[in-house]
């Protein structure tokens, strides 16, 4: 375990290279060309953060929490602060304990978002972390309306070795459900991953199509745990904040997948939604690879993200 997690810290790291060179090079440029803690200074601060995608209500109450502790600590000179901000980043992002409970009991997950996310892609990887926990996965293709959406899910569920559950392109996704519902139920299966349709003829449409699917998992299987995964681009930055807070609207948010954050430098944005949203980033995605979606973890983020040394290097 400790040579797959010293591997996916590293490519962590190497990821959020992107990410580090935009925020993290600002960052030491403010603290090495201020020679005092001032309002100038703190300025600078804040419109770096901000620019790196961490939000306007998460910059806020970072450097509110900063400041606090300047003052009580009595604190003059920008070097002395540096540890204080990366610490104060670090309890931004801290919504409580981030469970897992799913993984562990009978559970259905509706895995949500728009078209281009790597809805598909990450629901075939967390089948694949599962499967790896020795947990019985199941998959349901209830996204009936893009071409090939199908194919592209049973490519990933060979890939994990999982069994799965579809329907005809332009089926009703609710009567996938059903299906995937009742099937779960008759295998004893440990968790049923849901794929869901990105885009409907409106946004109306698709918010009702979840509501509906949400309805049926409820009737058909009202004991089992349930989870709600919407999956956002971190390539998008402030764009996926706005997708998670429209697809909030229709369904009760549990967690996020984050993906494409090896491949953008608004990394930052992890931070926004964690503390904008309360909703905690449950995994995130930094490759292609099928082992490249992993639990989230606020510490290792936030000790790739600004190059702290671990024991793990």
């Amino acid at each position: 375990m400790g040579e797959e997690k010293k591997g996916f810290f590293a490519r962590l790291k190497e990821g959020l290279t992107k990410t580090r060179n935009n925020i993290v090079h600002g960052i030491d440029a403010i603290f090495s060309g201020f020679s005092e803690i001032d309002e100038d200074f703190y300025e600078e601060l804040e419109e770096i953060l901000i620019m790196g995608d961490l939000g306007v209500n998460a910059t806020s109450e970072i450097l509110e929490r900063l400041k606090a502790q300047v003052r009580s600590q009595g604190l003059k000179k920008p070097e002395e602060c540096r540890q204080l901000l990366i610490d104060s980043i670090r309890e931004q992002m801290d919504v409580g304990e981030t469970a897992y409970d799913f993984e562990k009991e009978q559970s259905v997950v509706l895995v949500i978002g728009v078209n281009g996310v790597g809805k598909t892609t990450s629901v075939g990887k967390l089948a694949a972390l599962l499967k790896g926990q020795g947990r019985k996965v199941l998959i349901a293709a209830a996204d009936t309306f893009r071409a090939a959406a199908g194919e592209q899910l049973a490519q990933w569920a060979n890939r994990a070795g999982v069994d799965m559950i579809g329907g005809r392109e332009g089926a009703d996704p609710a009567s996938v459900i059903f299906d995937a519902v009742n099937a779960a139920r008759a295998r004893h299966a440990d968790v049923l991953l849901c794929d869901t349709a990105g885009r409907l003829h409106n946004k109306k449409n698709l918010m009702e199509e979840l509501k509906k699917m949400n309805r049926i998992i409820d009737r058909e299987f009202p004991d089992v745990h349930r989870e709600n995964l919407v999956v956002l681009d971190g390539t998008t930055g402030q764009n996926a904040l706005v997708q998670a807070r429209e697809f909030s609207q229709a369904a009760d948010l549990t967690g996020i997948i984050l993906t494409k954050m090896d491949g953008t430098a608004k990394g930052g944005i992890a931070v926004a939604i964690q503390s904008e949203l309360g909703i905690p980033v449950k995994y995130i995605g930094v490759g292609e690879h099928i082992e490249d979606l992993q639990k989230f973890d606020a510490e290792q983020f936030v000790n790739a993200l600004f190059d702290v040394k671990t024991e793990e290097e």
